[in-house]
């Protein structure tokens, strides 16, 4: 009989993400547009999601496209990491921590590159679960179908078996098209009891 298996987002799920409106902050400082940092940095960001840049190549190409020094990079980059990585959703965290005797645990995230290190330091989520599928280590972001079929793989379990749990309504939709469940999170309690239906399911799943 096959485990069942949850496999969560990060950000907005296990980490509280909320704008805290520094992108606008710094182009005020910098007299640009409202937009101007998006559209200069757009193929950054998106480079950065799949890994095709490095950290040392995302600081070169902030500096030359909003031309700013050295310490100023470092500040912008900063306020970019503090929004980030938010804040530890504890309380999701510690009910999560109580289920690894019950099932296999994976985090699929849109990742940028630099995450696995700061969110390891930070929140240990190496600890959490049993396998951590980052965007930017992979080469492919939710929600292609690809992005799933390489969680499973790395975890060893079938789509059939598998929970999985995102604050984007497209992705939830991606994983159920791969043939996993899918919860749309809203929450921690019903989150929470989506989990717990899930493994209540568990042998009905395995057959």
């Amino acid at each position: 009989m096959a485990l069942p298996c949850v496999i969560l987002d990060i950000g907005g799920v296990l980490e509280i993400t909320p704008e805290t409106g520094w992108v606008q902050r710094w182009e005020q400082r910098l007299e640009l547009p409202l937009g101007t940092v998006r559209g200069r940095l757009q193929d950054v960001w998106q480079a950065g999601s799949v890994g095709s840049i490095s950290e040392r190549e995302v600081h070169a190409r902030v500096a030359a496209d909003l031309r700013l020094d050295a310490p100023q990079v470092e500040a912008f980059m900063a306020d970019l990491w503090t929004e980030y990585l938010g804040t530890p959703n504890e309380e999701f965290i510690a009910y999560v921590r109580g289920l690894r005797q019950q099932c296999k645990l994976g985090i699929l995230s849109n990742s940028f590159v630099g995450a696995r290190e700061r969110e390891t330091a930070l929140y240990h989520f190496d600890e959490l679960v049993d396998q951590i599928v980052y965007s930017h280590e992979i080469g492919v972001s939710k929600p292609d179908p690809q992005a799933f079929e390489v969680t499973c793989a790395t975890l060893g379990v079938r789509p059939e078996d598998c929970l999985f749990i995102d604050d984007v309504a497209v992705n939830i939709g991606a994983s159920r098209e791969a043939g996993m469940q899918g919860h749309l999170f809203d929450g921690n309690a019903q989150a929470i009891a989506s989990i717990a239906s899930h493994l209540d399911a568990a042998p009905s799943l395995s057959v």
